[in-house]
């Protein structure tokens, strides 16, 4: 693997033209695709194997059409304290409303409030239904417009005027401020880390072209594959998070290599051939950890994981080819400038022979003190902390060496303190009340809330099948009447039959809120019951809506954790058990991970369910936890956390199989490797938080939720509980079976075999080799 990889970053260096213009070919092909794409597409959410998704699909089976309807938007009126939205004025500005809204664009038509007894018993609330030709995703700004102008008109009249429902939703996707945020702390970060604005830019150009391929790709494919915009944001995120961190590693490297002596293409070579061996096995732990999401057996949840599991390809292709092609170009433009004005008196840019016109190398005195031996102290990051000199991750490593096990307790400890709160998890989906009250949407849906009930806004659908009965009447009736005396249903609706007459639909609403743990327990009452019901009725029926394909989406989600922990930490663990050689470690790393999700899970309900610093992350509606997320952050926080065991315990293990005992191959890995792992962390937990702002539940909780993840484990997990555990561990930590060690394959992750490309040969210059000044 290291010496394929060295080659491949020669390589690339050597012909960096050719490499760009493959790169400028592909981006300006799946630029060319999307645009004659469809774009995300507004297919419905669907659950195979849960109750609530057969009775919709029974529904679409016997009421052919219904389903295939188009958007729906609701206009929501409500009269001014003591005042009637049905009489005077009032109810002639709601007619005229209606009026008005029919003659929109793309309107199907508009059920009038009046007529469909949408109006509340005390005649403050009336609202009107809005359906339309077409879907959520093809409701043009001028359809919305039209029912932003009525609004307008009726709100002139006196009246509160709230909008709602999915054809008022534009959509969301990359390309908003989160995006910039997370680049500028990124940026900064990088400068930060690297002194060099050239060194801090080159990571950030290339993740910018990664994403810019991931999410073109994403849009040439979102409508054969029904994609959502979702998956776009969920694409520009990890794009943005991975492609950073995976070319800083590149470049950093580059530049130690660079300290130590090599010229610029053989650095190239070894910064790939080792760095980027850890690039490849962290980004395939991701995708396996994002892939094998399909497991849970959600159709959204499998397309979404594959689709940011190709972001993440897309990432490490581009820091193994573009990253060393752009080296190419500017070599000594990624150093710091101390180092750059060494290699300009002494190295390739130097004086030239006379004789052959080719540059001179630098003796081995200046060489040893400006350009680095292995044994130098480098501005350019060659191997600080030799000699006494202890960098930061020097001294924190000798630190974790001294007190091990004060570390290790406090670090789990802390992390157990925290994943406390897991305890009261609920899940759900929210949906209209978790927005900001800001938003017309929420007051709308708190308008309805108060004229109707809390329960109006989440309705349980029931669907009789009353095949093979004798009178289908009489049985949907009596389902309809028991299900309508249920403690907590306060009404149920007249039921409406299909053409064939042998299945029926109505509405039971509930007494609480669609989150309400009372309204889950009466859809599990229902269902208990229901063979009783049945029983006298003749007739079966099932429970569908909203609300309880929520309730029935989170037990399948929480169902399904263990069997996806199980097959995604098996591969894992095996996949590093092969990279490191160790048996211990791979668990090591499992169990890390498992503290470290626990953690931000535990944060995670702090703030979004118990309401703990609501207020400054911009949650104004404390509810349940979105059912998809604590699988979904535990994919992708997965593979995060792989990606710093091997970027960090890589490094550790090179200087032990170099020679160096536990300990001091403990304080060699943290040497090298510790300051740039703290970048990495800091760009992720940057990009990650920039999305907190979005709009989206689904997005700001996820951003909310990786970004702790990212903290807990890149500081508190691999930091601190991983250096202590080796510590304890000593040799041990590398044992590996005999039998075990001849199965393995040996992948060379250290880069082993390039110990050939010593820093005191003969030195290439950028495009071949030059001669040595003798």
């Amino acid at each position: 693997m290291a010496t394929f990889l060295y080659r491949l970053g020669r390589g690339a260096f050597r012909r960096r033209g050719w490499v760009i213009v493959v790169w400028l070919g592909v981006l300006a092909a799946v630029v060319v695709g999307a645009a004659q794409a469809s774009g995300p597409s507004d297919e419905e959410f669907s659950m195979p194997g849960i109750e609530s998704q057969k009775a919709f699909d029974l529904m679409e089976e016997r009421f052919p059409g219904a389903a295939a309807d188009g958007a729906t938007a609701q206009v929501v009126f409500v009269a001014p304290d003591g005042q009637k939205a049905t009489a005077g004025d009032l109810r002639k500005a709601v007619e005229d409303a209606v009026g008005s809204l029919g003659s929109g664009p793309q309107v199907a038509n508009v059920a009038d409030p009046f007529a469909s007894e949408a109006v509340s018993k005390d005649g403050s609330t009336a609202y009107a239904t809005v359906t339309y030709k077409v879907e959520s995703s093809e409701v043009t700004d001028a359809s919305r417009a039209a029912v932003d102008k009525t609004a307008d008109q009726a709100r002139a009249a006196g009246l509160t005027v709230e909008t709602g429902g999915s054809a008022m939703d534009s959509g969301g996707g990359p390309g908003g401020v989160a995006e910039i945020v997370g680049l500028s702390a990124a940026a900064v970060v990088l400068l930060f880390t690297f002194g060099s604005l050239a060194a801090a830019g080159l990571p950030l150009l290339t993740a910018i072209v990664g994403v810019a391929v991931s999410l073109f790709g994403i849009l040439l494919l979102a409508g054969p594959l029904g994609l959502s915009a979702d998956t776009l944001t969920l694409g520009m995120m990890l794009g943005l998070a991975v492609g950073i961190d995976y070319a800083l590693f590149v470049v950093s490297r580059y530049r130690e290599e660079r300290g130590r002596g090599r010229a610029p293409q053989d650095a190239a070579g070894v910064a790939v051939g080792t760095a980027g061996s850890a690039v490849v096995f962290a980004g395939v732990t991701v995708v396996i950890a994002l892939a094998g999401l399909s497991v849970v057996g959600i159709p959204t949840l499998t397309k979404m994981g594959l689709a940011a599991a190709g972001a993440v390809v897309v990432a490490v292709l581009v820091a193994l080819t573009v990253v060393p092609a752009l080296l190419g170009y500017w070599p000594n433009a990624v150093l710091a400038r101390r180092a750059r004005k060494a290699d300009t008196r002494y190295g390739t840019t130097g004086p030239r022979n006379r004789a052959t016109g080719r540059k001179f190398l630098p003796t081995r005195k200046h060489s040893a003190r400006t350009l680095g031996s292995d044994r130098a102290v480098l501005p350019s990051g060659g191997d600080p902390g030799v000699g006494g000199r202890g960098n930061l991750g020097t001294r924190w490593a000798r630190f974790v060496l001294r007190r091990p096990v004060a570390v290790l307790v406090l670090g789990v400890l802390g992390l157990g303190a925290l994943a406390v709160p897991m305890a009261s998890l609920q899940l759900g989906m929210p949906g209209d009340e978790a927005k900001s009250t800001a938003t017309t949407e929420r007051r709308a849906y708190d308008a309805l809330a108060e004229g109707f009930g809390p329960g109006f806004n989440g309705p349980l659908t029931i669907v009789v099948d009353t095949r093979g009965t004798a009178d289908p009447h009489a049985a949907v009736r009596t389902v309809s009447d028991r299900i309508g005396g249920t403690d907590a249903v306060v009404s149920v609706s007249q039921a409406s039959f299909n053409q064939a007459g042998d299945t029926a639909v109505f509405r039971a609403t509930p007494s609480t809120s669609p989150t309400d743990k009372r309204t889950k327990a009466l859809v599990e009452t229902i269902r208990r019951d229901r063979p009783a019901v049945e029983e006298q009725a003749s007739a079966t029926f099932e429970v569908t809506g909203t609300t309880a394909l929520n309730i029935d989406v989170a037990a399948k989600v929480q169902s399904a954790l263990v069997p996806y922990l199980t097959v995604v930490g098996g591969l894992a663990v095996v996949l590093l058990l092969v990279v490191f050689r160790s048996v211990l470690v791979p668990i090591k790393a499992a169990l890390g991970f498992v503290l470290s999700v626990l953690a931000a899970l535990g944060v995670l309900v702090l703030v979004f369910q118990q309401g703990h610093a609501a207020d400054l992350f911009g949650v104004e509606q404390t509810g349940p936890i979105m059912s998809l997320m604590p699988i979904f952050m535990m994919g992708i926080v997965f593979g995060l956390a792989m990606d710093y065991e091997v970027f960090l315990v890589s490094r550790i293990r090179e200087a032990y199989t170099h020679g160096e005992a536990a300990d001091q191959a403990l304080v060699s890995g943290f040497r090298h490797s510790a300051r740039v792992v703290t970048a990495a962390a800091l760009i992720m937990i940057a990009v990650f938080s920039g999305f907190i702002g979005e709009q989206g539940s689904m997005i700001k909780m996820l951003g909310f939720g990786l970004a702790a993840a990212v903290l807990f484990d890149a500081f508190v997990v691999r930091m601190a509980i991983v250096p202590a555990v080796l510590a304890l561990l000593g040799d041990r930590a590398w044992w590996l079976p005999v039998w075990l060690g001849r199965a393995l394959p040996r992948v060379d992750v250290e880069g082993e075999a390039l110990g050939h490309a010593r820093s005191d040969r003969p030195a290439p210059g950028p495009d071949g080799p030059v001669e040595a000044h003798v």
